[in-house]
């Protein structure tokens, strides 16, 4: 029998990249919840259920004999604070709540969520015990990861809680604001990009493959934890513009700020291995798949 599988967010990046994973092994019945008013055309393995966290739902449109809820979704417009902030919190947070309350009591056996190594700060790296704490400095949309981290904390001994705390994916099809889709954007453009320092922030970002694999591989875990989901290279911004150089065969232009000291965001990716996947996707061949 094949287990079922609901997914929030398997329409954005890491969502599609997971659902064709899931759906080539062949062994799990998906729904997707999608915000869309017109329902798309699916396949016999995939349903899906017009939900929008940012309204009130029923939680009694959600399927029974659950094996497992993943949870991706991500207010779309979590730059626009505060206009939206009221968006993003029932979008990134109340939801988590509502799910998980009703995974604990429909007896689901894994609850995945996708965090954010954001939520560590800045300048290191981290490791998955490193400890956590709220500043006004993470802003509103790390401050709901933060909430649902927190929601989620409760949990643990009810069922599989899986938290992982995604660095930097990438990925084709990713929203053009993100962070590699505006590098790729400047260095086709000749527009310089900003670096502190002579070369910027250092950061080890995965490509959407792997964190698709990290999911997948997080429905096999026996017990609740929080893991980081990051890249096999630690690079820093000129390393990766210029990586995205060579592949398109453009110079990169800078604008060095030797005023500012690059902060550092790095993820420990030694529990990664142990117990999930080894990231091997490299950048510039991510960066290839991507161009």
């Amino acid at each position: 029998m094949r287990k079922k599988i609901l997914i929030s967010g398997g329409s954005g990046l890491v969502g599609s990249y997971l659902v064709n994973a899931l759906l080539a092994e062949d062994c799990y019945e998906l729904f997707l919840i999608v915000r869309n008013k017109k329902l798309p055309e699916h396949d016999d393995d995939i349903r899906r259920i017009k939900i929008d966290f940012d309204s009130e739902w029923d939680i009694n449109d959600l399927p029974q004999d659950l094996y497992a809820i993943i949870h991706l979704s991500q207010a779309e417009n979590f730059r626009d604070f505060p206009d939206k902030a009221r968006e993003v919190f029932y979008i990134n947070t109340v939801s988590t709540l509502k799910l998980i309350d009703f995974a604990s009591k429909n007896k689901v056996s894994h609850f995945i969520y996708a965090s954010s190594g954001g939520i560590y700060g800045t300048d290191g790296i981290f490791k998955e015990e490193h400890e956590t704490e709220y500043k006004n400095e993470m802003g509103f949309y790390l401050g709901t990861k933060y909430c649902s981290e927190i929601v989620l904390d409760n949990y643990f001994n009810f069922l599989n809680v899986i938290i992982l705390r995604f660095f930097f994916v990438y990925g084709k099809g990713q929203n053009q604001s993100m962070l590699i889709p505006r590098l790729i954007n400047r260095v086709k453009t000749g527009e310089p990009i900003d670096l502190q320092g002579q070369n910027g922030m250092n950061i080890n970002p995965v490509h959407a493959t792997d964190a698709a694999k990290a999911i997948i591989a997080s429905l096999k875990l026996k017990s609740s934890c929080k893991l980081n989901v990051a890249g096999p290279e630690v690079l820093n911004l000129r390393e990766i513009s210029e990586t995205i150089g060579r592949v398109l065969d453009k110079t990169p232009q800078f604008a060095i700020d030797e005023t500012i000291v690059a902060k550092h965001l790095v993820g420990d990716i030694s529990k990664m291995k142990d117990l999930l996947i080894e990231p091997s996707m490299k950048f510039e061949d991510g960066i290839k798949a991507m161009i």
